[in-house]
């Protein structure tokens, strides 16, 4: 039986979220999110929730249509990856090795031209709404840490 031709949409949720989204995060922590990355990783998911429900893509439907259809509030793919990714973080800066040396570490040379590449960092800044500092700091307390992270992830309605 064709686990994808079947009716069961419950089944295919299942599936999609503990086999297919993990594989296509792989090593998410260690990404520099551009907008392009983010716009990739939401279209990716909405193509998965569209195969799921056997909805063309030639089908007009707007994306939050969708989401309602599996009863959904918002997509889980960008937010399991911000999710990831400032855990990681916490961890990093809670300890001295190697990883909080780089993550730490300046290179003393001249600035190549042009416009400076996003960084690793510049995330974590905006997801939390304060410097890299700050967030060092707060990551120490893993009871702070943890509910930071849960309120620069949650789902927030629009006004």
């Amino acid at each position: 039986m064709n686990i994808w031709k079947s009716q069961s949409t419950p089944l295919k949720m299942r599936i999609l979220k503990s086999s297919i989204f993990p594989v296509a995060t792989y090593g998410c922590e260690t990404w520099t999110l551009t907008k392009k990355d983010v716009e990739k990783i939401d279209a990716f998911e909405m193509k998965c929730y569209r195969k799921i429900l056997r909805i063309p893509w030639t089908a007009r439907r707007p994306n939050q249509s969708i989401l309602q259809e599996l009863g959904m509030k918002e997509s889980q793919l960008l937010k399991n990856t911000k999710q990831l990714k400032l855990k990681y973080f916490g961890h990093v800066v809670r300890h001295n090795n190697l990883e909080k040396l780089c993550l730490e570490g300046a290179v003393e040379a001249r600035r190549g031209r042009g416009r400076p590449r996003r960084r690793w960092t510049q995330d974590i800044s905006d997801w939390l709404g304060f410097s890299v500092r700050e967030a060092s700091i707060l990551a120490q307390d893993r009871d702070g840490f943890r509910s930071a992270v849960w309120e620069a992830t949650s789902y927030k309605d629009p006004p």
